[in-house]
């Protein structure tokens, strides 16, 4: 009989189709480059023409960036304190729960060795000669299930 299995290898496709084509790819660089240049002349025409009102627009995004940091800031203490809180019940929540765990464990493991080596074993061995003095008397006397029937 012959078991031979044959596994096939999936073959390459002879062209990959990719996710976005080619040519949306080079629209999209090329938009992307006008805009960055429109916005470029478009902040120097501003600085030029309407100096006042750019220095104002400048200064409210310098506020608005203060309060940003700021708002930052606060965030990140709020992050530090439950990070912090986090380790602390990891040290004294969590890790005394672990320890107790491999307490209990190391209990069971040391339960589960007393009962197999003074109960499993001696039942076993027991059961095993008990076994063997009823296939002695099978020899010997014969199978006395037979000798009741009759």
């Amino acid at each position: 009989m012959n078991t031979q299995t044959s596994v096939e290898i999936p073959s390459e496709p002879a062209s990959k189709k990719r996710l976005i084509p080619t040519l949306y790819m080079v629209l999209g660089i090329i938009i992307l480059l006008a805009l960055v240049g429109l916005f470029i002349w478009g902040a120097l025409w501003l600085a030029q023409n309407q100096a006042p009102n750019i220095e104002a627009v400048r200064d409210i995004f310098i506020i608005a960036l203060a309060l940003e940091s700021c708002l930052f800031g606060i965030v990140l203490i709020i992050l530090l304190v439950m990070v912090i809180r986090l380790v602390n019940m990891m040290e004294f929540e969590i890790k005394p729960i672990l320890e107790k765990t491999n307490e209990t464990v190391g209990m069971v493991r040391g339960t589960t060795t007393f009962v197999s080596q003074n109960v499993v074993k001696p039942v076993t061995r027991a059961n095993s000669y008990m076994a063997a003095v009823r296939r002695g008397f099978k020899a010997f006397f014969g199978n006395p299930d037979n000798l009741l029937e009759e």
